[in-house]
């Protein structure tokens, strides 16, 4: 059984991208998220792609980069070559050609491929790139993807059982991201969530190491 963890969102930092991905290390995290928004996709934009080399700079911990944009297959390159260790697309922004092509890149660079899907996407909708085999993680937006500190969607729940089922006995992270705090984390879990987002919650806190190990309990 996979660990649960908790990958701290850096679109909620208010410090420097470096500082922010120590303090997640040091509080315990096993990963780091880093959004990336093409302001195309959807409406606004996030960092820099070249701003990913100051995550990169910390070391053990896993690098989770989550592109909302179209052209993934070209952004992939670019954070697998600065050292991301998943990056994951969404499923609304590509054909199957680009999606069988943009993991196909993410893969040979041995790193894992995510799929992503807005709220409003069908659950089942995954199935078909779950088959080829090349995705080692789904990510469940529980917000809508494209703005920072919204609310959870209480349909996300059911959502998440719904991924699980689909997922079934097969090697796939099952990840939550969106208005993840102490009530809603531990309730994804239960719904078979293995990673969770959450950036607010945490950033911005004093107590950032107890409110990431509530997520957990």
């Amino acid at each position: 059984m996979m660990k649960k963890d908790v990958a701290p969102s850096l679109l909620a930092a208010k410090c420097s991208l470096y500082e922010a991905t120590k303090m997640a290390k040091e509080a315990g995290a096993g990963y780091i998220h880093f959004d990336f928004m093409d302001g195309v996709f959807v409406p606004n934009k996030s960092f820099e792609v070249e701003s990913f080399k100051e995550v990169a700079r910390i070391s053990n911990i896993i690098k989770d980069v989550h592109i909302m944009g179209i052209n993934p297959d070209v952004y992939a390159k670019r954070f697998l070559d600065m050292g991301a260790d998943i990056v994951t697309f969404h499923l609304e922004a590509v054909d199957d050609e680009l999606l069988r092509k943009t993991a196909t890149i993410i893969k040979n660079h041995n790193a894992i491929a995510g799929i992503s899907i807005k709220p409003k996407t069908p659950v089942k909708e995954l199935s078909q790139a779950l088959d080829t085999g090349l995705f080692g993680l789904v990510l469940i937006m529980s917000v809508e993807p494209g703005k920072g500190g919204q609310s959870f969607i209480e349909e996300s729940y059911a959502r998440l059982r719904e991924a699980k089922e689909l997922i079934g006995d097969r090697d796939i992270i099952l990840e939550v991201d969106g208005g993840i705090n102490e009530t809603t984390g531990p309730r994804c879990i239960e719904c078979g969530a293995d990673l969770l987002v959450a950036g607010s919650y945490l950033y911005g806190h004093e107590d950032f190491k107890q409110r990431l190990e509530a997520l957990l309990r």
